[in-house]
Parts: C-alpha cells; sequence; structure tokens
C-alpha cells in the first residue's frame, strides 16, 4: 500500500470517527435538554403564618384593633400570608400581615410566627392583595 492510499483509507476512517463522534454530541446534548434541570429551583412556598396564642386570634376587617372582627382563628392555626403593613402597635409590634385564601382579613404580628419572607403590601401586586375586591387591602395601603 503505498503513502497516498494509507494517508487516504486513515482520512477516511478519521472522517467516520468524527462523524460518529458528532453525532454522538448531538444526540447527547438533545437528551440533556429533554431532562429537567435538577439545579432549577422549584416554586418557592407562599408564606404561612402559625397562630401562637393560646386564646386564638380575632380576624379583623382593617390593621387595627378598631376594626370589627371578621373571624377567629385558633391557637396553632396556620393562614396564609399575602403581605404586611406597619400600623398601630399590638403588644409592641406594629406589623399587621393580611391574610390570603380569599380572606381578606388583618391579623396582629404579635401573635403569629411566620414562616418564609412575607413582602410589605406597597411590594405586592393589587390582585393579589384584594382577593374578590375587598377594600379593607386597599384603605390600609392607602
Amino acid at each position: 500500500m503505498s503513502t497516498t492510499e494509507f494517508l487516504a483509507v486513515r482520512g477516511r476512517k478519521l472522517a467516520a470517527g468524527a462523524g460518529a463522534l458528532t453525532t454522538a454530541v448531538a444526540l447527547g446534548a438533545t437528551l440533556s435538554a429533554m431532562t429537567p434541570a435538577q439545579a432549577a429551583p422549584g416554586p418557592t412556598a407562599k408564606p404561612y403564618g402559625v397562630v401562637t396564642t393560646k386564646m386564638g386570634l380575632s380576624e379583623r376587617q382593617y390593621p387595627s384593633t378598631d376594626a370589627s372582627v371578621k373571624g377567629f382563628l385558633r391557637h396553632r392555626a396556620q393562614v396564609n400570608l399575602v403581605c404586611k403593613v406597619r400600623t398601630q402597635p399590638v403588644g409592641g409590634n406594629t406589623v399587621w400581615y393580611l391574610t390570603g385564601e380569599g380572606r381578606g382579613t388583618w391579623i396582629a404580628a404579635k401573635y403569629v410566627t411566620n414562616t418564609g419572607s412575607v413582602k410589605y403590601c406597597k411590594d405586592v401586586q393589587r390582585g393579589r392583595m384584594m382577593p374578590h375586591n375587598n377594600n379593607a387591602a386597599k384603605h390600609a395601603v392607602g
């Protein structure tokens, strides 16, 4: 076999190998694109509060003890928290939470342990704050 023939055969083998490698890389990229990313963070859990006072907690129409009572939460009850405002102090704590799940009531943070980060109401979209066109949240934010 001459040197030219040898190089021609070797060139074909290299080209075939390169083609197979390209195919394998392309297939691997396609397969990896089809699998879910492991490092992508999942949806963040909504913040919620747990009532800590043994007597339970009144849900108010507005974030004030002068507002009418719209419901009651028992000791250790869990409730979704939409946002918070700073208004009338209760036991030295000026934070009040707007409850979620269509409730649209306010609870004093003094008697609630919250999980997760609760944003201030001014930083939350108004559509999320006011379930069923609740004017209580609109009134509290200003």
